[in-house]
């Protein structure tokens, strides 16, 4: 009787990679004995990758339960009660309780918790426009929603897609379209693609993808889509075109999934995600943990809390929660903003602040580019890279780097993610131990190269 009396309750909101990376963390510290888990997912799947749906849309692929890491049954084997088709629609922070309902019966019941997890998530920004939320037109966030769109992809009556948007997401979708026999379309509100990037070097990733057969509309803002009689998408106009569409794919960021957070009165940041401390705890509430999509991380390079949604970060989080939560001690310290990507097979990368990142938060810096080699000249293969690196006026400390450029040219960014969470110099960076020999590199790597020319401007600068 004592020790049913002592065992705890875990709630988790959310079965993809925090929630569930939590919940299987806390049980390997805690047996069933000791702590009940309870998760809630609203959706069909749990721990799946968000990242593969494009590779899946686009036949690289071939079948949706390759991109689940683990089941809705493999989490229950494990004694979590996992409760599918259930939305959590209240928090009762006073209470210590959560009001649950499940999708297709519309039942509702509260479950109280001693400790609670909230993952989630982000959802796709859905333009508020004139027929955004018309049949064809899609976001893609969660694996039903790549299954929605594939379905859509069937029954299209013709193959014009238009994508809305120009980031990861949009920029890995248009190369999807286009693998299906798609004519696409892609609409950007910015300069050039990829507004993670610089526009130098966002200019490069537009070159490739018009190569590839992607029409480009830069600088231009969506303001509505057109349905036909049939109530399906029929196009996408701006101020001064329409471009006709059988499917439309969204591509214009996600935002934090927090308004149960919000009305619950948790503490959000100024992009819309939990705020925690180093624990993941959220701040102020001994007893409530978040994490993924959902939260604010601290950014290591400028100090300040961003919105970064990654798979990455999600399985972090939950590791660190799950450790907290079963009694261990674990804590998250931040990150630099690293993200990979490819178009085809231009491989794009960048970490750390970008030269307008720099300039919001005070920060004085230099700039270089590089052009160089994925491999020593004169080894077949060898193909083109650009590196762009920004260094701090003054004290040289490295700042960002952007590298685009085809094969080997992606990964070289994690030199660079390592060099910023130890707050290197470009100078104490030139005389790093890279791994050489011709297939891999020339004798300077490109990453030294760039490191090299920033120092001197450094010096230069000074």
């Amino acid at each position: 009787m004592s020790m049913s009396a002592a065992r705890e309750r875990l709630v988790v909101i959310g079965g993809d990679a925090a929630g569930m990376s939590a919940a299987s963390q806390a049980r390997r510290l805690r047996g069933p004995d000791e702590l009940e888990i309870v998760a809630f997912e609203r959706g069909h799947f749990t721990s799946y990758s968000a990242c593969g749906i494009p590779y899946w849309v686009g036949g690289d692929v071939d079948e949706l339960d390759r991109l689940i890491a683990r089941t809705p049954e493999e989490h229950r084997a494990r004694d979590i009660d996992l409760r599918m088709g259930t939305e959590v629609t209240g928090i009762d922070v006073a209470g210590g309780r959560v009001r649950a309902r499940e999708v297709d019966s519309g039942v509702e019941s509260w479950t109280s918790y001693d400790k609670l997890v909230i993952a989630t998530g982000a959802r796709p920004i859905r333009p508020d426009m004139p027929g955004a939320d018309a049949p064809g037109v899609h976001g893609v966030q969660t694996l039903d929603d790549g299954r929605a769109l594939l379905d859509s992809l069937t029954r299209a009556r013709g193959r014009r897609a238009v994508v809305v948007g120009a980031g990861y997401i949009g920029v890995e979708m248009a190369e999807a379209l286009i693998n299906r026999g798609y004519e696409v379309t892609v609409v950007n509100r910015g300069s050039e693609p990829m507004s993670t990037l610089d526009p130098d070097m966002g200019r490069l990733v537009h070159e490739a993808m018009e190569g590839m057969g992607i029409t480009m509309v830069d600088d231009t803002e969506v303001s509505k889509i057109l349905t036909g009689e049939d109530g399906r998408v029929r196009a996408v106009a701006t101020q001064d075109a329409e471009y006709p569409a059988d499917v439309v794919v969204l591509g214009i960021g996600v935002r934090p999934q927090t308004a149960l957070a919000e009305e619950a009165g948790l503490p959000l940041g100024a992009h819309g995600g939990l705020l925690t401390d180093l624990a993941m705890r959220v701040r102020g509430h001994e007893n409530i943990w978040a994490g993924g999509d959902c939260v604010e991380v601290l950014d290591l390079v400028s100090g300040q809390e961003r919105h970064i949604a990654l798979g990455t970060h999600a399985n972090k989080h939950g590791q660190v929660i799950g450790t907290n939560v079963g009694g261990g001690y674990a804590t998250f310290p931040g990150v630099v903003g690293t993200a990979v990507s490819k178009v085809c097979d231009l491989e794009i990368a960048r970490t750390g602040l970008r030269e307008k990142d720099a300039r919001r938060v005070g920060l004085q810096y230099v700039t270089v580019t590089i052009e160089s080699t994925s491999r020593a000249g004169y080894y077949p293969g060898a193909s083109p890279m650009t590196v762009k690196m920004l260094a701090e006026r003054r004290t040289g400390r490295l700042l960002g780097v952007q590298i685009v450029g085809r094969e080997g040219a992606g990964k070289r960014v994690d030199i660079a993610a390592v060099a910023l969470t130890a707050r290197m110099t470009v100078e104490q960076m030139t005389a790093l131990d890279l791994g050489y020999a011709p297939p891999f590199s020339p004798v300077w790597d490109p990453v030294l190269v760039a490191a090299r020319k920033a120092s001197a401007a450094v010096r230069k600068g000074s």
